[in-house]
Parts: C-alpha cells; structure tokens; sequence
C-alpha cells in the first residue's frame, strides 16, 4: 500500500487565536509580540498586506501602529496551547493516525484512504470541520511524502483558488507544482543551503528532484539526499505518532526590569525551577543534572557585562520542585556577583531516568522525601485546575521582574474567571 500524507496547518495562529473571541477585529490588521513586547513574532493577514515583517522591533513601527489602527497582542501562550489541543483533538477524531509536529501543525497519515473516498474532499472535510467546531482557518497539503505534503500545505496557503487544500497524489501535478517552486522553499533547504544549490544551477524544487541522489550525498549529506527521494515520491520519514523522550529542558526568560539583588534573582531562578520541573513531570520523567545560568545585556556598552553558570547534581533523580529549588539557590549564590544589573537568568535540567531506573550507588546517602510523587500530583493538579495557584514561598510574591505583556489578552479558554461574558 503506497503512503499518503496530509499537513494541516493553522492560518495565522497566534494572530487567529487573538481573533477568535474578538470579533470586532474580525478585520483589522494584529500582531502578537513576543517575550517583554519586544518584537513581532506572529501578524494576521491584514497586517501582512500593511508590510509588517516578521521579527521587527515594535519600537521600529510605532508611527505605523498609530497610523494604521494595528491592533496589538503580547503572546498569550496558555490560549494558544488550549487551542492547539482542540485542534489536534479534532484531527485524532478524522483521521487514524496523528503527528502532532508543532502547536500549529499536524501531520495526518491517510494510506489507504484514497481508494474510499476523494481525498480532496476528506480534506475540504477536515478544513470546515475546524473552521465549524473552532472558528479558526486551515490549509492542507495531501501527497505520497511529508517532504511533498509541506509544499502542497505551501502551495494551498499561496494561491487562493485552491480553497485552502491542495492533493498532490497526482506524479503530474507534483511535477508541476516542483518546476515553479524555488528550491528555497522545499521543506529543510533554507536559504544559505539554497544558495549553495543555486550555484550549481539548481533553482527550483523541480531542479532539486532531478539530481543523482547519491550525488546529492555525496556533496551536501544523507539528509538532503532524503529529500530528493522524497521530492520523488519515495518516502522516507515516516509517521511519528508518539514524541521523543526529551533530552533535557529549559526555562529562560529576559526580565521585565533589570534585577540587582540577589533576593529578586532568587525569586526569578525559583520560578524557572518550579516551571522546569513541572515540565519534567509532564514528561512522566526524573532528571539529576541542574543548570543555573545569568547574564546582563550584551547590547549596552554602558553597562559592565558579565554571564556565568553552575551546574550541579542530585544524588538521586527526582522530580521534586523542592529538591530542585535547593540546588538551584546552592549553584545561584556560586555564580552571583554584585553589581551588575542583570537582564536574563534561567535554568536547564538534565540527565533524565525513566522512575525507578537508577540504580545508586552503595555508598550513597540515599533519603527521599516521603509522599514526593502524591504530593506533586496534588502540586499540578491544583496549578492546572485554573482556580488558583499553589506554589514555593521562595517564588516571592511581587515579582516585578516579571517579563512585560502590557497587552495580554484574558485566557479566555482555560481560568474561569476570563471566561466570555455574552450581553
């Protein structure tokens, strides 16, 4: 049975997602910003048509901000989040397997379904199933590769008259989608390695697809060489419905303000930990490697710059905040100097074991706290719950060195209290 694959992709999400409970924006022209406010990291498509780029400080754009009524939005993760599992929900429901390949994206295996229905039209299904259920906007690219289904999900958001959906299943319309597509736009070419590739001579993804694969090897790597024989139909990735175990995680933030006290960086480095180590839960896993990490900013020459980390080990894994937080105020008093006005910290945790898979040593100190696992259950069951949060007295109350959101928008889908009020 050959493969067939579908990429569903969410038009504009983050912008999308602001739109979603503000319908009198319906058509004005958004951004969201990212961490602090600081640049444009997603923009609806009126601001597109504006010329707002991607990445540009907000400060760069004040005067069009002002001119043009653009509306804006600091980065609403938890609404993000919430919509991206509801979308996802929806595409497990349609379509038997699922790779779930970003917050915006999903990757549908559909082998077999051809021969029952018109893929066209299961994909047409999918996009007005979303659009119904959720209010939010779809394209999907349907061919016998992801590599292929990338560029039909391309071409579906890039030319208005295929309605959002696009089944490159066809060798005759793949061959002609390749030959006007720049080989920059394949999926994992980017532009240094298309740079490379236009001297050669080889412009476009059809250019891409008629070369020697193992030439393809030979000059550039097996990866590439990949994507030739999937620009070809043969595929080789396949579905991956289950994520792979993380090798480690970290939480980084710039601060709102500046921090000069070691009492506010305590507070800053606590919060990351709590946050880490929540994560390492969801990860159903346990880590024994810490990393503490600060620095001021790069960017003024005024101020002296200064940046240092620690890393330390428990002697058992664990995924206890407060074993984590202990270590982690140990490895900050290391490396804190005074004096500096600090502008980013943040922690990294390392190391992971499946539970009950370490074996220690036989002179080891080993004492773990009773009831930990119950108690951290309890821990992110109350936190997730969206009625309250429950969290380290060290984590400090005030927290002005919070990273700034002046434009934050209510998380209108997961605390009960922003829930949508309907006059």
């Amino acid at each position: 049975m050959s493969t067939v694959f579908a990429l569903v992709d969410c038009n504009n999400f983050y912008a999308s997602c602001e739109k979603l409970f503000r319908p009198d924006l319906k058509n004005a022209p958004l951004v969201v910003l990212s961490n602090n406010d600081g640049c444009v990291v997603a923009r609806s498509k009126e601001a597109k048509a504006l010329g707002i780029k991607m990445a540009v400080p907000v400060f760069q754009i004040q005067e069009q901000i002002q001119q043009l009524g653009i509306q804006l939005f600091s980065s609403n993760y938890a609404l993000y989040a919430d919509l991206s599992c509801r979308v996802m929900t929806i595409l497990e429901g349609l379509a038997p397997r699922v790779e779930v390949y970003s917050i915006d994206e999903a990757f549908l295996d559909l082998s077999g379904l051809g021969s029952t229905v018109s893929l066209l039209e299961f994909g047409q299904n999918i996009k007005e199933t979303i659009a119904q259920w959720l209010g939010l906007s779809v394209c999907i690219g349907i061919a016998p590769t992801k590599t292929l289904a990338k560029l039909a999900n391309h071409a579906a958001k890039k030319y208005p008259a295929t309605g959002g959906v696009v089944d490159l299943t066809k060798y005759e319309r793949q061959q002609r989608l390749l030959a006007i597509t720049p080989v920059t736009d394949v999926w994992g070419v980017g532009r240094r390695l298309g740079k490379r590739l236009e001297i050669m001579g080889i412009k476009t993804a059809l250019d891409l697809a008629q070369c020697a694969p193992a030439t393809i090897r030979n000059s550039f790597s097996i990866v590439l060489e990949r994507t030739v024989r999937e620009l070809n139909g043969e595929s080789c990735l396949d579905l991956e419905e289950l994520p792979p175990t993380k090798q480690q995680i970290m939480c980084s933030r710039s601060f709102g303000r500046r921090i000069t006290t070691l009492e506010q960086m305590s507070e800053a480095i606590a919060q990351y930990t709590a946050r880490a180590a929540e994560k390492l839960r969801q990860e159903n896993q346990q880590a024994k490697m810490l990393t503490v990490f600060v620095q001021t900013s790069q960017f003024k020459e005024s101020q002296k710059t200064y940046s240092n980390s620690a890393t330390g080990e428990l002697i058992l894994p664990s995924s206890d905040t407060r074993e984590f937080n202990v270590l982690a105020l140990q490895l900050l008093k290391r490396i804190w100097r005074e004096g500096y006005s600090y502008s980013k910290g943040g922690v990294m945790l390392s190391d992971f074991y499946d539970h009950d898979a370490y074996q220690p040593g036989l002179f080891d100190e080993v004492e773990q706290r009773p009831n930990s696992t119950k108690l951290m259950a309890v821990l992110d069951e109350i936190n997730q719950s969206g009625l309250g949060k429950v969290f380290l007295a060290r984590q400090g109350m005030q927290n002005t060195w919070q990273m700034k959101r002046e434009h934050l928008s209510p998380a209108y889908t997961t605390r009960w209290a922003d829930l949508p009020k309907v006059n």
